[in-house]
């Protein structure tokens, strides 16, 4: 068994943790245990050692880091919407391929673990009235978790800014259920809140503490004021779903920008098949969104002294060689071809790049709209890539009317070629321009629910691009969007319907009750803890009697 410390000092020995204590029984091992993860001491105080000014500044930090820390899991879920160019970007960076999403969510529930586990130790110590002794290894690694998810947050802020305008849209669709949530956490906190005003015999700690825990709380009722979200709506009010445009094809159900790709889009139910456009040397356009081979082709293995040259300097013969699939096999950037059969292995690993035509052909078949970036824009040859697309469209068989221009240069040249090709215009608004506008496509994060209803109602198609995850859907669903750029085709097309809608007077009653339960809990708490604070009093006082007789007794 372990040496007890002394009452007075606090101090003992490393050793493990008894599984039963000597004297009292079960909850004297308990709490022996929780000692000795929070304060690496082996045996439980009744009098000696209380929590001093310092300690209760530690466990306010513990708090804050453990907000904190919720606060980045957050933020890490909304981005895993937008994650996949993260991805991209980092591996045109490094030249080394990985997920980072899993390192980051990894990372991130680790600390979010550690810091709450070491909270739920603190409150079960101070309701087993122990004093909140975090030992010095704990300190060192809060003050190590707050810095590290400090520089996730400056990090996002500095290289991916946009995340603050998705966590803002995400909040959209999670609001009513966070604010449940914060309501049932702060009432279970009622219960060491009011210990701890009650055991400092309502000193002016106990008071500071108390005023600020019913600050939190009424804070919290009040949140839905400032709740808001396009699916806040009667069930007869909820728009058309949008329409799906396949980004780069299905990139979840097989390699992106190739035949299998866009093939696996069309059974999706895809309207618009989305991609990218660059011309090799010798002036066919083909399908690529990278301007380098790298990433999405073996192009090392081929060509090793041009592996990073640019895709446009390799003539057609040359691309053809390239075997533009098996790298989705060996790199599962969306995990999904883990699952794969041995036939649609075989069926990856035979993907080569598409030219232009071949895609067209395959819209002409399914009388799909196809709708592309022509790359790179800064090319001093701009011009000759727009008419040597121009030109590849009007040799295929597909019907103008099913090309949406996405372009912006030499846009009033190629409405005189080709006057019904589908304008489609990459920002808010327009300034003297003399076509109607009919087609916008933006980042999700470029439009506010009301401005999406003002297009709406001026009848202009608004189109917003990568959406991915089910969430988000649904908020640009209920707020009237008219079609979505998407990687997840397969699972957007399965929902007949937003994750959730409700009227807001349902949303207002659910409000009130939730606010109504918890304060009935919360009242409930201190006027039990208190009782028991006073029966706790009047027995000590008997037995401060009954020892004083005794002593008299023994005197005499």
């Amino acid at each position: 068994m372990p040496q007890a410390i002394s009452e007075d000092t606090g101090q003992g020995a490393w050793c493990p943790c008894p599984i039963m204590a000597k004297d009292g029984g079960c909850c004297h091992a308990c709490a022996t245990c929780l000692l000795c993860l929070y304060s690496c001491r082996w045996s439980h105080s009744k009098k000696g050692l209380k929590t001093s000014k310092c300690d209760c500044a530690w466990f306010f930090f513990l708090l804050c880091v453990c907000l904190f820390t919720l606060a980045w899991l957050y933020l890490a879920l909304v981005t895993l919407n937008d994650f996949h160019l993260l991805n991209e970007f980092l591996f045109h960076k490094l030249e080394w391929w990985l997920d980072w999403s899993v390192v980051m969510l990894s990372g991130t529930a680790t600390l979010v673990t550690y810091s709450s586990l070491l909270l739920v130790l603190a409150l079960t110590l101070q309701l087993c009235h122990q004093p909140l002794k975090i030992h010095w290894l704990h300190k060192v690694l809060l003050i190590l978790t707050v810095l590290v998810v400090a520089i996730a947050f400056v990090g996002l802020e500095i290289q991916w800014a946009e995340q603050w305008e998705s966590a803002h849209i995400a909040l959209q669709a999670t609001g009513p259920f966070l604010h449940i949530g914060a309501v049932v956490g702060v009432t279970l906190l009622a219960w060491p809140v009011a210990d701890c005003f009650y055991r400092t015999s309502r000193s002016a700690l106990g008071v500071v503490l108390l005023l600020l825990y019913l600050g939190i709380v009424m804070a919290l009722y009040l949140a839905p004021l400032g709740i808001e979200s396009p699916c806040f709506m009667e069930h007869n009010q909820l728009p058309p779903k949008p329409a799906l445009f396949g980004h780069r094809g299905a990139p979840m159900l097989a390699p992106e920008n190739t035949l299998m790709s866009f093939q696996k889009a069309l059974n999706c139910g895809v309207r618009v098949l989305e991609t990218d456009v660059l011309v090799s040397a010798d002036g066919v356009p083909f399908i690529m969104h990278d301007e380098k081979l790298t990433r999405t082709t073996n192009v090392q293995e081929f060509f090793p002294a041009r592996a990073h040259s640019n895709a446009s300097s390799f003539s057609w013969s040359e691309l053809q060689q390239l075997d533009a699939g098996s790298w989705f096999l060996q790199r599962y950037p969306f995990h999904r071809a883990q699952s794969f059969s041995s036939l649609e292995q075989a069926m990856v690993q035979a993907q080569k790049i598409p030219s232009l035509n071949q895609l067209l052909a395959e819209a002409a078949r399914h009388n799909v709209s196809i709708m592309f970036d022509l790359r790179p824009e800064e090319d001093p040859q701009y011009e000759y890539l727009v008419n040597v697309t121009v030109e590849t469209i009007f040799q295929s068989d597909i019907a103008p009317e099913l090309i949406l221009w996405l372009p912006k240069e030499f846009r009033e040249q190629v409405k005189k070629k080709a006057p019904k090709f589908q304008q489609v215009y990459g920002r808010k608004r327009l300034n003297n321009e003399m076509d109607a506008l009919l087609y916008i496509n933006l980042p999700y994060q470029n439009l506010s629910t009301a401005e999406i209803r003002e297009y709406r109602r001026d009848n202009i198609s608004v189109n917003l691009y990568v959406v991915n995850a089910p969430w988000l859907f649904s908020v640009l669903w209920c707020a009237g969007t008219s079609s979505v750029t998407t990687n997840a085709c397969h699972v957007l097309q399965k929902m007949e319907r937003p994750l959730w809608l409700l009227p807001r007077t349902t949303y207002q009653m659910i409000w009130i009750v939730t606010d109504c339960v918890s304060l009935l809990l919360i009242g409930w708490a201190f006027l039990l803890l208190k009782k028991w604070s006073q029966r706790k009093e009047s027995s000590g006082s008997d037995s401060d009697v009954l020892l004083t007789k005794i002593h008299s007794l023994l005197s005499e």
